[in-house]
């Protein structure tokens, strides 16, 4: 028996920046980039004089690393992992920003049917997708069953307070696992703390998931690409002007593992258990904010084609799929994703 881990950087697992994005000359184009999340950020700028680098730099790695303090399931003492490790049905006091999280999780979970789940946590640790070990063998069913006794939306709840707010769980094993949502909260946060700076023209990335403001260092809007669904090359299936939207991605193609002799996707569907084995291989989702666009994408993937579509048309989104038919890839696009799609 032979596992192969493919782990490759997760900012191309959907979606890579066009060099025409950073079009003008340096000056008038600052991009900055690292590391946060297990994946990596990239900030560009336009009209940001590069005097400015090096406190922004700062300033934006501080605020990176106090989110993934927050959100993180890998690290034992963060926000999300100490309200895990409680078994207490109590309510825990959380910040503002974790029950905005869990709140636009459950809004989208319950429009999915519970596609998009953020108590899934249990089924991607028994798969080895979390801080837990790839497994050496298949999960039985007797562990699947185990592990989705502990899921469901169901049993979490967001209470909202004059004094604060607070998550509350009456499963006592119930894992939440944000990383479906964590870098479209970072890619967010980033906006708004350029904002603050008085930064109006940017396009940030957190991994996959992507936001716009304003225009490029050329006057016109930033361009993204939307990369072709397969980890053996890096080609251009679509391009899409933002105008000011979230873009997210969610693919099987990039992070998997072979196991028994089969490929086993990071996308785990709550209602079997068990990785997506369906033809869809990408979902790209946009949305007016990146956290927004971060949840449907999961949840359109863990659906599958048909479905996907269905619910795409009758919430009136922004989608583009990709499905692999045998040797080929076929696309799908919403009315509203044609009003971003750059005509090729």
């Amino acid at each position: 028996m032979m596992r192969i881990q493919i782990n490759l950087p997760l900012v191309v697992l959907a979606m890579f920046l066009l060099a025409g994005c950073d079009q003008g000359s340096p000056s008038q184009t600052l991009v900055l980039e690292g590391k946060t999340m297990g994946t990596v950020w990239r900030v560009s700028m336009a009209g940001v004089e590069a005097g400015r680098k090096i406190a922004l730099r700062q300033a934006i790695q501080k605020q990176l690393d106090a989110d993934d303090a927050e959100l993180s399931t890998w690290k034992p003492d963060s926000t999300l992992s100490r309200f895990n490790q409680n078994q207490s049905r109590e309510p825990q006091p959380v910040s503002a920003n974790m029950a905005d999280i869990v709140t636009e999780a459950l809004r989208i979970g319950h429009k999915t049917s519970g596609a998009m789940n953020i108590t899934v946590g249990p089924l991607v640790n028994l798969w080895g997708f979390g801080p837990d070990r790839q497994p050496a063998r298949t999960p039985s069913e007797a562990q699947i069953a185990a592990a989705k006794a502990l899921t469901g939306l169901q049993h979490l709840r967001v209470l909202q307070g004059v004094d604060g707010q607070w998550l509350q769980k009456d499963l006592p094993g119930l894992y939440v696992d944000l990383s479906t949502l964590g870098e479209g909260f970072a890619t967010d946060h980033l906006a708004r703390l350029l904002e603050q700076q008085g930064i109006s023209n940017y396009l940030v990335s957190v991994g996959g998931a992507v936001l716009s403001r304003g225009n490029n260092a050329s006057g016109q809007p930033w361009r993204v690409a939307i990369q072709k669904p397969t980890d053996r090359e890096n080609a251009v299936q679509a391009r899409v002007e933002l105008h000011g939207h979230g873009i997210s991605t969610a693919g099987s193609y990039r992070n998997y593992y072979e196991l028994d002799g089969k490929r086993i996707s990071h996308i785990i569907d709550p209602a079997t258990g068990r990785p997506i084995e369906h033809r869809l291989v990408s979902a790209t989702v946009i949305a007016t904010t990146a956290l927004e666009a971060d949840g449907w994408d999961t949840g359109l993937m863990v659906l599958g084609s048909e479905k996907a579509k269905a619910l795409a048309l009758k919430e009136h989104l922004a989608v583009y799929l990709i499905s692999k038919q045998g040797d080929q890839f076929v696309s799908w696009m919403s009315p509203q994703f044609a009003a971003f799609l750059i005509k090729q």
